[in-house]
């Protein structure tokens, strides 16, 4: 296309656009950005994190290290070790494909990541769990109930306001 011509387009008001860039890492402004005060290189904790196979990660890519920085797509997800390496460890990661769900394996250096909490709950359940069996087991008593209960619908209560006493009672759509 010749100047005339895209000059002529111009005038008419048909001015040609270009087309919006998706490079490797558009749209992380946000997302890489470092938060306020925590700029610069990690501290040397992050560095002595040990890593085992079979442990539940955070991947959070840290944008001051580029090097074995991980694709945008799995900045956020929860993944489980399956490698461990001298400065990087093998996440498995489930990651949506059109339709359906692969587990993905990716090497990521370890200062994007950090041990993840997702099972804290759980193994702190199951830990109270095995106290009360030994402890009722010391007392002679049977085994205590350790599963988790229903929550029920929210109980009936009562609201006053300036005029009058309302008696409100559960409803199936309050739980």
């Amino acid at each position: 296309m010749c100047i005339r011509d895209r000059y002529q387009r111009r005038v008419r008001g048909q001015e040609e656009r270009m087309v919006k860039s998706e490079g490797y890492r558009c749209c992380t402004r946000d997302m890489f950005s470092r938060p306020f005060r925590a700029r610069g290189m990690p501290n040397l904790s992050t560095y002595l994190v040990n890593f085992k196979v079979g442990d539940y990660v955070d991947i959070k890519a840290n944008s001051a290290i580029q090097q074995g920085m991980p694709h945008k797509t799995y900045h956020g997800r929860t993944g489980i070790v399956w490698n461990v390496t001298k400065r990087a460890v093998g996440v498995l990661v489930n990651k949506q494909v059109g339709g359906r769900v692969m587990a993905k394996k990716i090497h990521v250096r370890v200062e994007h990541v950090t041990p993840s909490a997702c099972r804290k709950q759980f193994l702190d359940r199951v830990k109270a769990n095995d106290d009360a069996k030994v402890a009722a087991k010391a007392a002679g008593q049977p085994k205590p109930n350790t599963k988790r209960p229903v929550r029920g619908p929210k109980p009936g209560r009562s609201i006053r306001t300036e005029t009058c006493l309302l008696y409100t009672s559960p409803s199936p759509r309050d739980s």
